[in-house]
């Protein structure tokens, strides 16, 4: 029988209190520049810092594992640090009297050796670290400050192997692949000081390849590109077809030959290689930063964790890309995962490195109070008619930053957005005497969802546009993660989704 270990334990917290014990002392570590961005950003020393306290905090432990502990495994700091050797040893410069182990000390050795192993099984070649921080709180501008630190660091330092030369920045679909533009829009100078901001306008280049047909088209061998991209656009794919005869006529001779030994496959036709991804095998020092990253564990992410179960698509395709990096003399410097919790069945995910949970971000006012109402039955016009004239009631007639308040209704499938959840809500809006223009619907249906829909939806918080003007917004299948609209005020789930996921990730839409 497995031996488990208490479900209060978790290892980032561990080296939250190390860090911060020592905060002083290591940052004489850092690098000059270093020290000048972290200031920058902390609101101790600077009152105006843009960053809240989680996205400094996880800057913070960021920057610590990489100029302090080397970008090591979380595997080799936790062994370190769970036998008191090197850094955390007793002896040590840095040795904490009071507290280090306090809740370690509670564990035993064969359950320090349960964690151990937990880490060192989904380990990787690179280091691999999860930052987990709940929904709202900031993400793809934490990961923009992670970059342009990376950028500063490796134009001042090239050949210190620590630091990113280039960023590779996935997204699981395409609506969190449209929140990831605020990188390409975002005032680099409210998180890098001035004098830097404008080394970094004028090196980065920046590519969002958003539709299929999209080349990359980076420069072999340069630095400071950051590739934003859908992860099916850059993935690596097995073949499920043979080629034709015209194909295999003029195909040279070893499509993999210029990436891989010959011996590593049966024959060409194992792997599509897309011409995205063998751009980036001509780039160097990448730094892959991977939102929504739960995605990254599959499914069933328990079974992931606790079996041999064969990887993701997008964890092999990271995989081949930093073998094929290391062949060459470079490496992928480290994954970079950011997402809304830490936990799988109330076990911490083993690389998290830093946590924010969605009680603290409400208690702290990062996130609205919610009320929650429960309904023993969502399928039906009542429940609608409830919730709509409720809503209306409390915000029809307001504004919020010169936004009017918005209501999302998720439906289950397509045909039940638009036959029964739109044809309930006009008779509910006709009652009150509200315009049905009021009405979005968004389903990923181009027959009934058009462009200007699409624009509309994009631009709910965009005062004086079409879309800010729209209220109840008819989802399925969108507007989870990646959606951040500070305009919404509720949500309604005309469904009984099995998946508590969904229902968490729904109705978080409204507490921003």
């Amino acid at each position: 029988m497995a031996v488990k270990y208490s479900e209060e334990f978790s290892f980032y917290s561990q080296l939250q209190f190390y860090y911060n014990s020592n905060r002083g002392k290591i940052r004489r570590n850092y690098k000059d520049i270093t020290r000048k961005f972290l200031d920058y950003n902390d609101k101790s020393l600077n009152p105006s810092a843009f960053l809240r306290k989680p996205q400094f905090e996880a800057l913070e432990m960021y920057v610590f594992i990489k100029e302090f502990m080397n970008n090591a495994q979380v595997h080799q700091m936790f062994e370190n640090w769970s036998q008191k050797k090197e850094m955390f040893s007793d002896a040590s410069y840095y040795t904490v009297t009071h507290g280090q182990m306090m809740i370690g000390e509670a564990q035993t050795d064969a359950q320090m050796q349960t964690v151990f192993k937990r880490m060192k099984k989904v380990s990787e070649n690179y280091p691999n670290y999860i930052y987990a921080l709940t929904m709202g709180l900031g993400k793809t501008i934490l990961m923009a400050t992670c970059i342009f630190y990376e950028f500063l660091l490796a134009n001042k330092y090239p050949k210190d192997k620590r630091f990113c030369h280039n960023a590779l920045v996935f997204a699981p679909d395409k609506t969190v692949l449209q929140s990831l533009k605020e990188i390409m829009t975002f005032d680099k100078s409210l998180v890098v000081p001035q004098e830097y901001a404008r080394v970094l306008d004028a090196n980065i280049k920046i590519h969002f390849l958003e539709d299929t047909g999209t080349t990359l088209n980076t420069l072999d061998d340069s630095n400071f590109n950051i590739i934003i991209s859908n992860t099916q656009k850059i993935i690596v794919k097995k073949k499920h077809k043979e080629d034709s005869s015209v194909e295999k006529l003029f195909k040279s001779s070893s499509l993999l030959g210029s990436i891989y030994d010959e011996d590593d496959f049966d024959n060409d036709s194992d792997l599509m290689f897309n011409q995205r991804f063998q751009k980036l095998c001509r780039l160097s020092q990448i730094g892959v930063y991977v939102d929504e990253a739960h995605h990254m564990f599959g499914k069933e992410l328990e079974k992931d964790l606790r079996s041999n179960a064969a990887q993701t698509s997008l964890r092999s395709t990271i995989n081949l890309l930093a073998d094929d990096l290391t062949r060459r003399g470079t490496n992928v410097v480290g994954c970079y995962n950011y997402t809304g919790t830490p936990y799988v069945n109330n076990q911490v995910l083993p690389e998290v490195v830093y946590a924010y949970g969605l009680k603290e971000s409400i208690v702290h006012g990062y996130l609205k109070e919610v009320d929650v109402q429960g309904y023993a039955n969502v399928k039906n016009e009542e429940f609608l008619a409830n919730i709509i004239k409720d809503f209306w009631k409390k915000y029809g007639d307001k504004t919020y930053e010169g936004l009017q308040p918005k209501l999302a209704i998720f439906a289950s499938r397509v045909e039940e957005a638009n036959n029964e959840v739109r044809p309930a809500v006009e008779r509910i809006l006709a009652e009150l005497g509200v315009p049905l223009s009021k009405i979005l619907v968004n389903v990923g249906d181009s027959t009934i969802t058009s462009n200007d829909d699409i624009r509309n939806f994009q631009n709910l918080d965009v005062e004086g546009t079409e879309g800010s003007k729209k209220q109840f917004i008819i989802l399925v299948e969108k507007g989870r993660e990646g959606w951040n609209c500070r305009s919404l005020f509720g949500v309604a789930l005309f469904r009984s989704p099995k998946s508590k996921v969904f229902v968490l990730q729904a109705t978080m839409r409204c507490l921003r």
